[in-house]
């Protein structure tokens, strides 16, 4: 029998649980380092019950959960996730089961480590071209100049969409997920009329590119997948299309801004890296663990009636997973609270864990790695610039600094 179970209601949730699961304002939640809330979860709230769901912050529960089979994306009851934009389950993130398993495997070898570097080259190109439209100005603001063109020109080139769609894609993906409404439902129909836009557009480009002579890009490689015997519909390609734009153009954008935001306000930490540019792949893996860009799983359920590490959840209520208090826990990290940027063994959970685990992780890597180590061997130095503090933005799933103004 566990003893740390804390059943609480919603109207009784203390300030750092409603910060940390309802994205509540409070003054004790600081986005620029919101590392003691998820403290003060792990130690005193390991695992929290309420009227619809289940809270776990401990680092093995979260795995438990993340590779139980009952454990799953969709509600049970309708079939449907949240705040993806998405009308339909999104593939493969919400499927279940086999069918999840036939089309994870279809995608996995697309996305491997071996696969993704030559696409190093890539990125250190695009980082020179934004670096070069800037560097000459003796400042810049990394988030609009970096961080979010940069994934986002490299999505393009691996779907083999135009260059020219960088705009209209970022719209899309920020108004799915920073939709706005007075209810929470409200706000799930904003987004999902922003996926009907997304998806419109994409739908497009899918006709266009099946009359153009195929390639290596994503696009090419979907048109001749085949499922059971069968080629993959319009629809299940426009779906794919939809999952990666979301995943591609957010998660990456994120974690370079809080990189770029640490480095920029921790010089001594920066300067060791320029010094030692080798140490740049397990530094990218300790603030992916300490600056948490996706701090916790996106909604989960329970399928059926089930039992994760002795406790009970019902079927239909949700599942919430802190993967930034999993990041601090003390039994899994050596001084969890401390930043150690040659870190290794580092099981972070950032990339979230079990069934579900992001899929573009080896390329995720490569663009920080590349990106970061190519910036600072061209501006090895800079500053926040006086007078122009950094900003950070958390909606819910996911943590960025949105303004990283730096004078050099």
């Amino acid at each position: 029998m566990r003893t740390d179970i804390h059943e609480i209601g919603m109207a009784d949730m203390t300030p750092a649980m409603r910060a940390a699961i309802l994205y509540e304002a409070n003054p004790t939640f600081s986005v620029d380092d919101p590392r003691p809330v998820w403290d003060e979860l792990l130690r005193d709230y390991p695992v929290i019950k309420w009227e619809m769901g289940v809270g776990f912050f401990r680092a093995d529960d979260i795995t438990a959960a993340g590779r139980h089979p009952g454990v799953i994306s969709v509600n049970p009851y309708t079939g449907l996730s949240m705040g993806m934009g998405s009308r339909d389950q999104l593939i493969p993130l919400h499927l279940t089961g086999d069918t999840h398993l036939r089309y994870r495997k279809l995608l996995t070898p697309l996305l491997t480590a071996k696969r993704m570097e030559p696409w190093g080259d890539a990125v250190r190109e695009l980082t020179d071209e934004l670096i070069d439209g800037f560097i000459g100005d003796g400042h810049a603001e990394l988030y609009e100049q970096v961080c979010q063109p940069l994934p986002t020109k490299i999505f393009l080139r691996l779907f083999g969409l135009p260059q020219d769609d960088r705009e209209a894609l970022i719209q899309f993906k920020d108004d799915i997920l920073s939709a706005t409404g007075d209810t929470l439902d409200g706000r799930e129909q904003a987004g999902i009329a922003a996926g009907d836009r997304l998806r419109e557009h994409l739908s497009k480009r899918l006709a266009e590119r099946k009359n153009e002579p195929h390639g290596e890009d994503l696009i090419s490689q979907f048109l001749t997948f085949e499922l059971d015997g069968h080629k993959l519909t319009d629809d299940e390609i426009v779906n794919l299309m939809h999952m990666f734009t979301i995943a591609g153009l957010d998660t990456v954008t994120s974690s370079l801004s809080v990189q770029f935001a640490f480095l920029a306000t921790h010089p001594e930490e920066r300067q060791r890296l320029v010094a030692n540019p080798s140490l740049w792949p397990t530094a990218v893996e300790e603030l992916m663990r300490t600056e948490s860009p996706v701090p916790q799983g996106g909604l989960r359920w329970a399928a059926e009636d089930i039992e994760i590490n002795g406790v009970e959840v019902k079927k239909g209520h949700m599942i919430f997973l802190g993967w930034a208090s999993a990041n601090i826990d003390p039994s899994v990290f050596e001084d969890p609270m401390g930043v150690d940027l040659t870190r290794k063994p580092n099981r972070h959970m950032s990339f979230a864990v079990g069934l579900h685990r992001c899929l573009g992780s080896h390329l995720a890597r490569l663009e920080m790695v590349a990106a970061l180590n190519r910036f600072h061997e061209r501006i090895p130095s800079y500053t926040v610039t006086e007078g122009d503090p950094i900003r950070y933005q958390a909606i819910p799933g996911i943590r960025s600094a949105t303004r990283i103004p730096v004078s050099f």
